[in-house]
């Protein structure tokens, strides 16, 4: 069957234009005659062209072909390993701090490498020791502030969980698979784990677990099989199901066991009146399951100081099946998320974790809550210079999803390579943000948020329909609670976001939120308030010191008039080097058109349908029948059965152990 001349010529001139890049040639020049408005549009265009004739993708920055791509497949074939990432980070970096990275120099050269929120795991330490490790952060900060970023400290609760004492020399111990264990909760053993004995801390745990019941410890990688129970003593005999090393408090998971431990011990109320003290800047609150276990905390924080437990943000751990059915109601409580695969890869099956990952995240980010994906990031790092190339995809997979932080435990907090580990975890997020589909990710935002939109969500998204259109170096938002760079934050902007606060607490909680850079303002507020244009040419000043904006440049000036009610009211347009000009503010739809900035017409904001309660249904159908992809990943469910047919190929290599016949 021949093809007729008119469809060959129009499959020819199709060709052409995608092989000489001409949507990505047009496109760059008409971002250039935004930004400027010259007087003569064609003349401007025309000297434009010819000083510009080719851009070269190969070495364009920020997968700047890619990102002209018409759909998701076509910017995927785009993305070239050769393209530079942007100079900027926008994924914050959380880092478990331990005895070896505690010193002030250790946190200095951390902070130099990417480090932006100090984590103290307060399952293990004193207070002497966590406080120690406060000081040393903040001197830290005081004495080499670097670029001026601000620090941010988090308090990681032990929570309602389950660990092991410690070991008797105080290092390693070697169990054998096939070997026999006894398991004590009795408390005069808690020092004294072996070999042939180990203490886990919960009380009730023979009476809850049955016989051919499995304990798993330390994220897994020990199985324990229960043979036999002595309720009265308080033991279980236990065959050791793999070998592998006992260290000194390993976490404990019971699979498909109700346990009935308290949302806050005393040891956490403890903790949290000692973070109050400390001011920290927020808490990690382990094994959260359900709303009022959120409150709770709160209520505690508050308790022990009314406005600094206020001011503290909790971000809630998921890490148990309750938590994942009740996750609606704990996102609508909670100030953010931490994906904690550790606990929650044992809760729930391996190949589930994924589809959790992906589903919290997309909720926070439609709800424009900071998420953070955490546990076995670059897990080999820490024994390891470099990652395995599967961990470093797990990095930048998070980032492609969502999340506003990534974290590392061990790597930094008992590794050989903490410098290194946080090296290359800001290199992978910087690849990965930029290979983000910037596009369908804002069409995405605006298509599943439901309308209309509130005044804080409509300016924070006029701010970055803005700042896409007149192709800004920088957004900055003065804050007062953090608001207003958690809603410019949720709408994805591709350049970063300087949040200026005069409560250094509340901008060093801003670290959470992804593109946010906070600095503090030292300057107390005059009696009229009317000091915006001070603060503005404050963080200006900083801006071109530290080279996040150039003398030429467009940025965006972001600020409120009511903290809750009108976080974010007005914004304004300025050219860097002139005086502070109110410019005009969104693009006109015609004008977002020719910038292919929006979707076809059939992914109307009038189909749009709020992710309900999961139904369960097989194949993940409930998800499949949405306009959009941020849609699809929020409505994901662990509860789904997959196909009982599997389509994907499997291909194993055979070594000297698997060649024989029967395997």
């Amino acid at each position: 069957m021949s093809t007729s001349p008119t469809s060959r010529s129009k499959a020819d001139v199709e060709k052409y234009l995608e092989k000489a890049h001409i949507n990505e040639i047009v496109t760059d020049a008409v971002n250039a005659c935004i930004k400027e408005r010259p007087r003569d549009a064609c003349a401007f265009l025309a000297e434009h062209l010819a000083k510009k004739p080719r851009i070269d993708y190969e070495s364009s920055e920020r997968q700047e072909a890619a990102q002209a791509a018409k759909c998701a497949v076509d910017h995927n074939a785009k993305l070239t390993i050769y393209s530079p990432p942007a100079a900027t980070r926008a994924t914050g970096i959380i880092c478990t701090i331990g005895p070896k990275t505690k010193s002030v120099e250790m946190i200095t050269e951390l902070r130099k490498c990417g480090l932006n929120v100090v984590r103290m795991n307060f399952s293990h330490g004193s207070y002497e020791y966590h406080g120690e490790v406060i000081a040393n952060a903040r001197k830290s900060f005081e004495e080499e502030p670097l670029d001026g970023r601000l620090l941010a400290i988090a308090l990681d609760t032990k929570g309602p969980e389950i660990r092991t004492g410690m070991t008797t020399d105080g290092g390693n111990v070697e169990l054998k698979k096939g070997g026999t264990i006894t398991v004590t909760v009795d408390p005069q053993f808690k020092d004294a784990c072996s070999s042939e004995l180990v203490y886990m801390d919960y009380a009730n745990l023979p009476k809850v677990i049955a016989v051919d019941g499995i304990i798993f410890v330390d994220d897994g990688l020990l199985g324990l099989k229960v043979l036999a129970i002595d309720v009265a003593a308080g033991t279980l005999t236990c065959e050791v199901l793999n070998a592998g090393l006992l260290g000194s408090k390993k976490g404990c998971n019971l699979p498909e066991v109700d346990v009935d431990l308290p949302a806050l011990s005393e040891k956490d109320k403890a903790d949290l009146a000692f973070g109050v003290e400390q001011n920290v800047d927020m808490i990690f609150a382990s094994f959260i399951r359900k709303a009022q276990d959120v409150r709770d905390v709160r209520a505690r924080l508050v308790e022990c100081d009314p406005v600094i437990g206020q001011r503290i943000r909790i971000i809630s751990k998921i890490e148990n099946h309750e938590g994942m059915r009740n996750f609606d109601e704990i996102l609508a409580e909670t100030d953010g998320v931490m994906v904690a695969r550790g606990d929650l890869g044992i809760e729930i099956p391996s190949e589930k974790v994924f589809l959790a990952q992906k589903m919290m995240i997309a909720k926070c980010n439609m709800a424009g809550k900071p998420v953070i994906c955490a546990t076995q990031m670059l897990e080999s790092m820490t024994n390891n210079p470099r990652p395995t190339r599967a961990e470093a995809s797990d990095v930048a997979n998070a980032v492609l999803d969502g999340a506003d932080c990534v974290m590392l435990s061990g790597e930094t907090a008992k590794g050989s390579y903490p410098r290194e580990a946080v090296t290359m975890m800001a290199q992978v997020c910087r690849e990965a943000e930029s290979a983000a589909y910037i596009k369908a990710v804002a069409s995405d935002m605006t298509l599943s948020l439901p309308h209309p939109l509130s005044i804080n969500d409509s300016v924070a998204k006029s701010v970055v329909d803005a700042a896409t259109a007149h192709d800004a170096k920088l957004i900055i938002t003065l804050t007062s609670s953090g608001a207003s760079a958690r809603l410019i934050s949720k709408f994805r902007p591709r350049c970063p976001i300087m949040v200026v606060a005069r409560d250094a607490h509340i901008g060093a909680a801003s670290n959470l939120n992804r593109g946010c850079i906070p600095f503090f303002y030292p300057v107390e507020k005059p009696a009229d308030g009317l000091d915006v244009e001070a603060r503005f040419e404050f963080a200006m000043q900083i801006a071109k010191k530290l080279g996040l904006a150039q003398e030429g440049d467009t940025a965006i000036f972001a600020y409120g008039w009511q903290t809750g009610v009108a976080s974010l009211a007005n914004f304004k347009m300025v050219t860097v080097g002139t005086e502070f000009q109110q410019s005009i503010a969104v693009a006109s739809e015609g004008l977002a058109a020719l910038c292919d900035f929006t979707l076809p017409e059939s992914f109307a904001v009038g189909a749009v349908r709020a992710p309900g309660k999961a139904t369960h249904e097989a194949m993940q159908a409930a998800s499949q029948d949405v306009p959009t992809i941020l849609l699809h990943q929020a409505m994901l469910d662990i509860y789904s059965e997959p196909a009982k047919r599997r389509g994907t190929g499997i291909i194993c290599t055979i070594g000297p152990k698997t060649k024989s016949v029967e395997m």
